[in-house]
């Protein structure tokens, strides 16, 4: 049995703890309560998890000497390397070096027996990535007053007697206090003392340092690959250039109501109602021409303060109207939802490499470079806009199908949150244009899920077959009354093929069964991604004929009952919509210009 590269299905921010086996959730759940043990122990209470990556934790909490002061302890996965463990305290003392009001400062570095504890300042509010989620494109004047803020603590970076490079600007490494309407900079984990100054000249103290070797490496860190530019990727010596384009990267993305900077051709600055000069700077930083950059990187940290001094105002504007359907209903129960995606292969480019098979953790994909080689940045921003889509209470399906005459979508989007309707319906229609963008000819499809309902199944090694627990069934949920449509419109399992990307040979138990489930009017899927000692099911059903409830709990019990015939490693899954409501568009290149009126209070009046 080959082993099959699961990386390509999942494209998480993190990995939901309901995907993890049963014991790697215990040992996280450890992990998290030794983490806040120590934290006590330290003097410190009020102890909360406030994020986890692929590096580490963090967490928030007050010490009981400062009743009102928060802080933040940010603490290094023990499994990593001995190299990547030091970056703790090279952060702190990089953070050190900062001094900026926007900056939370370092306010010690700990060790408790073998672990580092990085303590810090907490600032007040969220994170920008969550502001985006909640609210979609942000306003063009908070825009722009952000970027005063961006540029006036770059300008600080680069004024001191050493040149700091913060290595990782995006929206979720900046807080935002609403009330103030203020930024603060943090997470120094990719930051080091910049190599050349911003002419691209060498910064040194003296001779020797001129002659070191460490001038002709890259001292850079690698930052996110969904913001960082082409030189920090690539490996060029560290810059000030590169925090110019993580703010670009990171201001574009949140007028724009993305999760990265690779949708600007497509969904272009100058089409987001931003002010003009302003949408040009920031088209021009994220050009593919140096030169270019350069000039509109000195432009904006020069202009910035006299851009932000203009007069603007929030615009009244209505709702968005989605582009494809998008029904919305409250949840009676959490929803954890993941993004398996599949059929991705036709979008990279002709000859280009898959992901790397040495990248096994699914949640590492994202911090490395060879992430989505080979595709073009629009292929790049439709996937990562279909990912944003996981962000929220969301379950369903959707199919894409590239034609030389446009493209057909075909969508079930369920979400489980109406007041954050307006932002999840900018975010499908950002990924409908981003999809019109992209000139192939081929099929993409995603499945929606609740993580929360994954069924996790163990077995000693691969040779053994896996059995369900006594008790386990598939989850699903049945319509109150039937929903009956045109036969001729019922969409099929086994509409598109089988897919070639998809290693996992299902017996023919399962097949049958899903079959006979295709005569019974429901929505749904079921992914079966089985491990050598563990196996996941990822399902979402809801039965839309309550008349055929017996036959179709039976038919979920067949399937999970033939699991002990699963043979092989590696992915399938399936996917029914409720029926077929295909809608059709055809292909653009870019959106239109639309700027900011140059008078907002009279355009105001107008209306």
């Amino acid at each position: 049995m080959s082993e099959a590269p699961l990386q390509q299905f999942y494209i998480p921010e993190e990995q939901s703890i309901y995907l993890l086996s049963h014991d790697d959730a215990r040992k996280l759940k450890d992990w998290v309560a030794l983490c806040r043990s120590q934290l006590e122990q330290l003097g410190y209470r009020d102890i909360e998890l406030i994020g986890k990556g692929a590096y580490g934790f963090v967490f928030a909490g007050r010490s009981r000497a400062l009743e009102s002061a928060w802080l933040v302890f940010k603490f290094n996965r023990i499994t990593l390397p001995a190299q990547l463990q030091a970056r703790l305290e090279e952060e702190a003392f990089m953070l050190e070096q900062v001094d900026h009001p926007q900056v939370p400062r370092l306010v010690a570095f700990q060790r408790v027996r073998q672990q580092s504890i990085l303590v810090m300042e907490r600032a007040p509010g969220l994170n920008l990535e969550e502001v985006s989620l909640q609210e979609g494109p942000l306003s063009p004047r908070l825009v722009v007053h952000i970027a005063a803020q961006l540029a006036d603590i770059l300008r600080a970076l680069r004024s001191g007697s050493r040149v700091v490079v913060h290595g990782d600007i995006k929206p979720s490494n900046l807080v935002f206090d609403a009330e103030r309407e203020r930024i603060a900079l943090i997470d120094w984990g990719s930051s080091v003392f910049a190599q050349l100054d911003a002419q691209r000249q060498f910064l040194t103290s003296g001779i020797a340092s001129l002659m070191a070797d460490d001038l002709q490496q890259t001292n850079a860190r690698l930052g996110d690959v969904y913001f960082i530019g082409e030189e920090q990727l690539n490996g060029a010596l560290s810059s000030p250039r590169f925090d110019e384009q993580g703010a670009a990267a990171t201001l574009y993305a949140l007028a724009a109501g993305q999760s990265c900077r690779f949708a600007w051709r497509a969904l272009p600055p100058t089409s987001l109602g931003l002010p003009r000069e302003f949408a040009r700077v920031l088209e021009a930083l994220l050009d593919d021409d140096p030169a270019l950059r350069y000039r509109a990187g000195d432009y904006f940290l020069r202009e910035m303060p006299r851009l932000a001094r203009h007069v603007m105002i929030d615009l009244p504007g209505s709702p968005p109207a989605p582009l494809v359907p998008v029904w919305s209903r409250r949840a009676d129960r959490d929803i954890d939802t993941v993004v398996y995606s599949s059929r991705k292969a036709f979008l990279r480019e002709e000859g280009a490499v898959a992901s790397p098979a040495e990248v096994n953790d699914v949640q590492l994909d994202r911090y490395y470079k060879q992430f989505m080689q080979g595709m073009g940045d629009t292929e790049k921003a439709f996937l990562a806009a279909v990912s944003r889509l996981g962000r929220y209470p969301v379950v369903g399906g959707l199919a894409v199908r590239w034609e030389s005459d446009g493209i057909y979508i075909d969508t079930s989007l369920n979400l489980h949150d109406p007041s954050r309707r307006d932002a999840f319906v900018s975010a499908v229609n950002a990924m409908v244009q981003l999809a019109r963008a992209v000139y192939r000819q081929g099929i993409f499809k995603s499945c929606l899920f609740n993580a929360r309902d994954t069924l996790h199944i163990d077995r000693d090694g691969p040779g053994e077959p896996f059995h369900a627990a006594p008790g386990m069934t598939l989850p699903y949920e049945v319509s109150a009354v039937p929903e009956l449509e045109d036969d001729s419109r019922v969409h099929s399992y086994f509409e598109d093929g089988p897919d070639p990307e998809e290693l996992l040979a299902l017996p023919a138990t399962i097949i049958n069964a899903l079959e006979a489930l295709n005569a019974i009017r429901h929505t749904g899927m079921i992914i079966f991604e089985a491990l050598p000692t563990h196996l996941k099911i990822h399902s979402y059903y809801r039965l839309l004929d309550p008349d055929q409830e017996p036959a179709f709990a039976a038919l979920l019990a067949t399937m999970l009952a033939s699991i002990d015939q699963i043979e092989g490693l590696g992915v399938s899954g399936y996917m029914k919509m409720p029926y077929k409501d295909t809608r059709f568009f055809t292909h653009i290149e870019r959106l239109p210009e639309r700027y900011y009126p140059p008078n907002p209070r009279a355009q105001c009046q107008h209306r």
